[in-house]
């Protein structure tokens, strides 16, 4: 399928109850850190992504698709403010926030050092990765199932924008690098490398997230989470054609039809609205929207 879906930026904030950012989910500490490593990742990712699409914003003709782009920008904007709260309550539970978040944006720096063209590529594998990974979440609700109510909707809402926005990059590089053999071998390069280089920092950081945590050495927690991941149910397991659908020369993001899922957008935004009483959720809503 290919569909062009217009994103909606949703300003919405979620009032995170720093006391409970260790044990938020009730699978354990593990799993909660399994997210919250997560998190570490998001700020200085979404600044690199919003400016990797910049750079090409001159070259882009289509109206929809600048349309599209704008509200990317604003979703990733949106996001990178409410992830940078998050990170916040971890430091204040003594997380090593502060190092691992400098490793990123050094390594984020480093790349953007590269052809215009290159980043655009990496932000277009990474943002496939986040939409596989929201995808996952949004499939396998038991995933949050009785988890503080705040930090599963912010969990809920990145994963529907995700979704909502996954095929604006892939857009986008295709109309500015095209998609012919040299377009193709650079994104799939690029999708090698940036996700050799995501789960070469992702493992590192967890190990050091639960050594400070204290739950390094709990071997119930390592197979709790290793039996959700790749046993049974093996969420990450589940996804992994998802994953590699990336290499398809005809691949496009909606050829994984999931928008079914951003019906569920209304009602997260009443359920966020309620966090904070007497407060209105500022939802900017496009012009049009369409799908084709």
């Amino acid at each position: 399928m290919n569909a062009s879906i217009q994103p909606i930026r949703r300003n919405l904030k979620f009032v995170l109850p720093e006391e409970q950012v260790l044990t938020w989910n009730p699978e354990g500490l593990h799993v909660t850190q399994f997210f919250n490593t997560l998190s570490i990742f998001f700020p200085a990712g979404e600044r690199f992504f919003i400016q990797s699409v910049r750079n090409f914003r001159a070259r882009l003709t289509d109206a929809t698709l600048n349309e599209q782009i704008s509200a990317f920008i604003g979703q990733e904007g949106f996001h990178t403010r409410e992830h940078e709260a998050y990170n916040a309550a971890l430091k204040k539970a003594g997380m090593p926030i502060d190092t691992l978040d400098k490793i990123v944006v050094e390594l984020l720096q480093a790349v953007q050092k590269t052809p215009d063209a290159f980043q655009l590529a990496a932000t277009v594998a990474l943002e496939h990765l986040t939409a596989v990974l929201g995808d996952m979440l949004l499939s396998n609700d038991f995933l949050l199932k009785d988890a503080e109510a705040h930090y599963a909707a912010i969990w809920n809402w990145h994963a529907l924008e995700e979704t909502e926005h996954k095929a604006v990059c892939f857009d986008a590089y295709t109309q500015v690098v095209g998609d012919g053999v040299a377009a193709y071998s650079l994104r799939v390069t690029a999708f090698v490398i940036a996700n050799a280089l995501f789960w070469s920092l992702f493992l590192p950081f967890y190990v050091a997230m639960l050594r400070r945590s204290g739950g390094l050495f709990q071997l119930k927690g390592w197979r709790r989470l290793g039996q959700l991941l790749v046993g049974r149910p093996g969420v990450m397991r589940r996804v992994l054609p998802d994953w590699l659908d990336f290499f398809r020369p005809g691949f496009h993001p909606w050829m994984h039809d999931n928008q079914g899922f951003l019906q569920q957008a209304e009602a997260l935004v009443a359920q966020v609205s309620g966090f904070q009483p007497g407060a209105d959720v500022a939802i900017a809503i496009p012009r049009k929207r369409k799908t084709r």
